[in-house]
């Protein structure tokens, strides 16, 4: 991948690229924000500049063998980490070495902007969390210790870094303390909160912000055909992120679910429906765990959209007429009293279901929660 070919980004591009053509490339880098910004994509073209070559002022040359195989994913030197599950091909002790193939084909389909759970379903993990376990760190270690092949350097892209778990993290920490020479690490993440301390403190940070509004309007136009009035809406939207656009445009009716699956919770925690709420709870369990965590993560977004309504920015909620509607409707209910409390709620729940709480359980305690909340003052 080259940075043409990423979308947007023209500030985190020319830092990167200044950092090669100044030879000052940091040997451990954590390129910060939603997958859906391009953080992946903007290693990829990274690391094919970095050993490229014949790279140019603003680009690798994307015709030289090493650009060819990086393109392809299958650069000797270019070594993957990334979170996977048990299924059906792999029964036990997954690691990334076994879903290499699945990774690049998967990567490859989709330009290198995907999320954990399109990347799950593509594995049929049948609802199981992705980790990076310990063998890929010990996996990695042994490669590290063979000379590169053909680069100068060994490059390594750690994709969704924060699903390290803690064994897997300290045995990374030690690569990153002491690194092989001439090894340049890339991890990726969303929420750097969830990385060990250590493992930040000893990488530089990378702030892949959202992809600016024009950016995305114009991509959506020549890579999936939009039309300007509907690329436009799905641009200010999406707030900066290309797989929410591409939702937006693609999958209407999942977005419409959300949204309508989040105003009956509301409506019901309002009534104080109990017996409904019991029911609401037991639904939400079949969903999936992912979709479970969009729900709440949508409800985030509802909650600082009515905040922005309460402190009359109205102009600044983008959202289509008949959630902005909704939002609206619902914002005399937020209020500096509770805004903290329901932000807590959906966060803490989001974490437990990513720790394979019980959905059923979670989503009832935050319904008996959300009754007192929508009632504070």
């Amino acid at each position: 991948m080259q940075f043409k070919d990423v979308i947007g980004q023209d500030v985190v591009k020319q830092k990167l690229i200044m950092s090669v053509r100044e030879n000052r490339v940091p040997h451990a880098q954590l390129f910060l924000g939603s997958v859906g910004n391009g953080s992946l994509p903007l290693a990829l073209a990274y690391a094919q500049y970095i050993l490229c070559p014949n790279r140019t002022a603003t680009d690798s040359c994307g015709v030289c063998p090493s650009c060819q195989k990086i393109s392809k994913l299958v650069h000797p030197d270019v070594h993957f980490v990334f979170p996977s599950a048990a299924n059906k091909k792999v029964k036990k002790d997954p690691e990334s070495d076994l879903f290499l193939e699945d990774w690049r084909n998967y990567v490859l389909t989709n330009n290198g902007y995907f999320d954990a759970q399109g990347w799950y379903q593509s594995l049929d993990m049948e609802n199981k969390q992705g980790y990076i376990s310990v063998r890929d760190a010990a996996t990695l270690l042994r490669k590290l210790n063979l000379k590169a092949y053909e680069g100068d350097y060994k490059v390594v892209i750690i994709w969704m870094a924060e699903k390290m778990r803690v064994d897997t993290a300290n045995k990374l920490l030690k690569l990153l303390e002491e690194p092989p020479e001439k090894t340049i690490f890339m991890l990726m993440a969303e929420d750097q909160d969830e990385l060990l301390a250590t493992i930040r403190s000893r990488t530089v940070m990378v702030k892949v912000p959202g992809i600016e509004t024009d950016a995305l309007r114009e991509a959506l136009v020549e890579k999936l055909n939009c039309q300007e009035n509907e690329a436009n809406d799905a641009a200010m939207i999406a707030e900066g992120d290309w797989i929410a656009a591409c939702r937006y445009v693609n999958d209407k009716d999942d977005e419409k679910f959300f949204f309508q699956t989040f105003q009956q919770w509301m409506r019901l925690c309002f009534l104080n429906a109990m017996s409904q709420l019991i029911d609401f709870a037991g639904n939400i369990k079949t969903i999936g765990r992912e979709r479970q965590k969009e729900l709440l993560n949508y409800g985030l977004k509802v909650v600082r959209n009515a905040m922005l309504i309460n402190n009359n920015l109205s102009d600044l909620v983008m959202l289509p007429n008949d959630e902005k509607t909704f939002v609206t409707k619902f914002a005399p209910f937020i209020n500096p009293a509770n805004t903290m409390q329901i932000n807590e709620l959906f966060e803490e729940s989001i974490n437990q279901i990513e720790r394979n709480g019980n959905a059923q359980i979670i989503f009832l305690d935050d319904s008996f929660k959300l009754v007192r909340y929508l009632r504070m003052k």
